[in-house]
């Protein structure tokens, strides 16, 4: 067998583990979409006690969608005495700040703290902005909102519910929409990948392992937690992902709420989109070097599976890709061929068949979403926005190569709002 062979084997491999863990999360995704819609009257019918809530909101140069989102915080249907709103304006050198006063002058009845960072102690990324405000938080629970977050107006009641009356809760994350999936083709697919990477790693693994990962977004934590772990990793641009992890060792589960549900402006342009999820990459490949070095040591079972998924999608996976994206072009402009014998074009269709049914199921969960342009989409969605994917990989993996060799100080990474 040739190296060309080998390499064959290994992306088909890879490929096919990959679809099939996902075929399998995306059924248990659908069954827990159905379980989860027939709590929605119990939920809002026995919820009696209202925990105090600090929701923090973190903001660098938000002028231009921070009002709205203040907005959509004062609209939330949960008692006003029981919330309050913090705001952490970092560095901001646009009028971030004066949008926040003004939103405070008109609403003198709710509690709208804003912070306003230093030179010494602001500019150095999400987490530190997160820690600041943390600190100064006197509810029970702590909410987190990206600075361009309109939740519904039910969001902040299912989260405050589940965590509440689940004391082995850790975290409860909502839901995230795309506000703008209809201003192009780019926003469209971004709306599709999100969709169908909440049903089927989301709700599936909270399905089957209850447990669950959280975004940067959309989520309620236990403030005690955050005062024993001393908050958010610093170092960390995927402090999601990172806090996750410590969560799971304490012993605690961090639940999926799709009820809970908040709309957020995704990414207009490619050169935006590479840099975030760039970025994202960077973040979580700097996650699993951290927790993998103490795998030995880690005895929580969740962790471990998460270190084997996160490994697997941003490992295994893309360059299983790339290595068939390489075979492919190989194939064309060289003499050189595979020589195992079988029918490729059959298996490559099966496969690409399959990615597009699995997609097809998890859009299906949502009202609207399955329909022909979304279908028309994901016919051409691997050929065009999923190879981007490799794109981002490379550099994200280059820059966190770069990164450890200067140890370079973590900044403030925000994404360019349209």
């Amino acid at each position: 067998m040739s190296f060309l062979d080998g390499l064959f084997l290994f992306s088909m491999f890879s490929i096919w583990a990959m679809l099939f863990m996902n075929i399998v999360l995306t059924y248990y995704g659908h069954q827990y979409s159905v379980e989860v819609r027939d709590r929605r009257v119990n939920i809002l019918r026995d919820m009696r006690n209202f925990p105090r809530i600090s929701i923090m909101i973190p903001a660098h140069n938000e002028g231009r969608v921070i009002e709205r989102t203040l907005l959509s915080m004062i609209r939330l249907n949960y008692p006003r005495d029981k919330y309050e709103i913090i705001v952490i304006n970092d560095n901001s050198s646009d009028d971030t700040g004066e949008k926040i006063e003004e939103v405070k002058r008109h609403f003198k009845d709710v509690h709208i703290k804003h912070i306003v960072t230093t030179k010494e102690n602001g500019g150095k990324g999400k987490s530190n902005a997160l820690n600041i405000g943390f600190k100064q938080a006197k509810g029970e629970f702590i909410v987190v909102y990206d600075a361009d977050n309109t939740p519904n107006p039910l969001a902040l009641r299912y989260l405050a519910y589940e965590i509440d009356h689940h004391p082995e809760y850790g975290a409860v994350i909502g839901m995230f929409r795309t506000r703008n999936k209809n201003k192009n083709w780019l926003t469209k697919f971004i709306n599709i990948e999100t969709l169908s990477f909440q049903w089927m790693a989301q709700a599936g693994r909270w399905k089957i392992l209850k447990m669950s990962t959280i975004p940067g977004t959309n989520f309620i934590i236990r403030k005690k937690i955050l005062d024993k772990i001393d908050g958010w990793d610093t170092e960390a641009i995927a402090e999601d992902t990172e806090i996750s992890f410590r969560i799971y060792q304490m012993g605690y589960k961090i639940s999926f709420m799709p009820l809970a549900k908040t709309f957020e402006q995704e990414p207009e342009t490619i050169k935006v989109w590479i840099k975030q999820r760039t970025r994202w990459v960077n973040g979580n490949i700097y996650v699993l070097v951290k927790f993998i070095r103490k795998a030995f040591k880690i005895k929580q079972s969740r962790i471990i599976f998460d270190l084997i998924y996160f490994f697997s999608v941003y490992f295994f996976f893309l360059t299983s890709i790339l290595v068939s994206d390489a075979i492919f072009l190989i194939g064309v402009f060289t003499d050189m061929r595979i020589t195992i014998s079988g029918n490729y074009l059959l298996i490559w269709l099966f496969s690409y068949l399959v990615f597009i049914l699995q997609v097809a199921i998890a859009l299906s969960i949502e009202k609207g979403e399955n329909n022909k342009t979304n279908i028309f989409l994901l016919t051409i969605m691997y050929f065009s926005y999923c190879q981007l994917w490799l794109v981002v990989a490379i550099k994200g993996f280059i820059s966190y190569i770069k990164k450890a060799i200067t140890r370079g100080e973590t900044k403030w990474y925000k994404t360019e709002r349209f």
